[in-house]
């Protein structure tokens, strides 16, 4: 049984929406745990709507996993292209990319099961097609490969660095440089294992490219690129920088302000590789949501 233990800073409201912001569980999943008696709060058994105050220790003891199957949903998705060898879809914020345990249903191989008879094989029944990830509460454009040929081909493309991925995001402080590169590796946080954090310690290299796109009295509309596709890479370069990303429940501000977003204001806005089959050069766009639109408008009339 994995555990895990978390110690709160300041009062953090509800413990099951707390902890579903800490780590990848639901808050349904959350809730079936405490029943169980898997959560603990000061070494006590408490119920799901407990305020958490300064100093609450949080005790996560995770039961086995059953697996869980990849079942077809109509989930009406965003396609942007699709051809017998390759789809792009806009995934929206909230939606988990595969099933995994506490996200059995909803997740987008989910609707791609439902949206398409072929996908390739090369990651097995519970991530067909799946090339590259974005994160839960990243919205934006992801592909997938119909065939296994597809798929190597896009992956390699990955590892070779030739495609672009292309992200906007709202970052906390008003940027001073026009552009930079951060260039800094990336490792497990040893301190808290659900997050990941620049360190020298088991870490893989990782390079992000910015530009800013727009100055606000204190954030900073920005573009970044990805050179390498570590997990959490944005958010965690972003927070090194110390201008972390509005909204992100794990590496986002310290001093939290209402933006009208549930999640990191970050969104995969372009996407380009070389079609698997063709080699022709692709490149597809997806514009800002509603959310993201109504965050630029908050940062505008921002005020302390």
């Amino acid at each position: 049984m994995e555990t895990h233990h978390f110690e709160t800073e300041t009062a953090a409201g509800r413990l099951d929406k707390w902890l579903a912001e800490q780590g990848d569980w639901s808050r349904s999943l959350i809730q079936d745990w405490m029943k169980e008696g898997h959560i603990l709060v000061n070494e006590e058994q408490v119920k799901s709507n407990y305020k958490l105050k300064a100093g609450d220790a949080v005790t996560v003891h995770v039961p086995e996993m059953k697996e869980v199957e990849a079942v077809p949903e109509d989930l009406q998705l965003d396609v942007i292209f699709e051809d017998e060898h390759v789809i792009v879809v806009n995934k929206p914020r909230g939606m988990v990319v595969h099933p995994a345990p506490g996200h059995d249903r909803g997740t987008l191989v989910n609707g791609l099961l439902h949206h398409c008879t072929d996908l390739s094989g090369i990651n097995g029944t519970m991530r067909p097609g799946i090339v590259h990830r974005i994160d839960k509460d990243t919205s934006g454009l992801i592909m997938a490969a119909k065939n296994d040929q597809a798929h190597a081909s896009l992956v390699e493309q990955l590892k070779n660095k030739t495609t672009k991925r292309r992200y906007e995001t709202i970052a906390a402080g008003v940027i001073p440089h026009d552009k930079g590169t951060i260039e800094a590796p990336i490792g497990r946080d040893p301190q808290d294992r659900q997050k990941m954090t620049v360190t020298e310690h088991h870490a893989r290299d990782a390079v992000t490219h910015f530009h800013v796109l727009q100055r606000y009295p204190r954030h900073t509309h920005a573009a970044c690129e990805l050179e390498t596709g570590r997990t959490h890479q944005i958010r965690v370069h972003m927070k090194y920088i110390e201008f972390p990303i509005v909204g992100d429940p794990k590496y986002g501000p310290r001093k939290k302000h209402q933006f009208p977003i549930e999640g990191q204001a970050l969104h995969a806005s372009l996407l380009g590789f070389k079609h698997p089959a063709t080699g022709e050069e692709m490149v597809f766009t997806a514009e800002l949501p509603e959310d993201f639109l109504a965050c630029l408008k908050h940062a505008e009339t921002f005020a302390e």
